[in-house]
């Protein structure tokens, strides 16, 4: 490989994300399925949409697979560790509190 061509260098990296978004997913889908939560030839049919679906092969096959990341998409972000906007708001309560309480005891001084 040349280290000097940007453009194969794009390409390559573009293979290694790729390939881990793949990886990644195979292991939430199959994580899932241990669960009970998705079929073992939903994951694989799964899979293989998210990856037709990037590559860009079909269009029809992204609105499917939105449709199915859509439906499980509170796993999906449980799984990979993002927090939901609940999650986030009830944190937000609790920073804006512990500001109400910092303040009034700054004044209290």
């Amino acid at each position: 490989m040349d280290s000097g061509n940007p453009l194969q260098q794009l390409l390559l990296r573009g293979l290694g994300t790729t390939s881990l978004v793949a990886d990644r997913l195979r292991g939430v889908t199959q994580d899932w399925v241990s669960r009970g939560r998705l079929d073992p030839n939903q994951a694989s049919a799964l899979v293989d949409d998210v990856m037709k679906a990037l590559r860009g092969e079909t269009p029809e096959l992204e609105e499917k697979v939105e449709r199915d990341i859509g439906r499980n998409r509170d796993n999906l972000l449980q799984d990979i560790g993002v927090a939901s906007q609940k999650e986030l708001d009830e944190l937000r309560g609790r920073i804006d509190r512990i500001e109400q309480q910092l303040r009034q005891l700054n004044r209290a001084d």
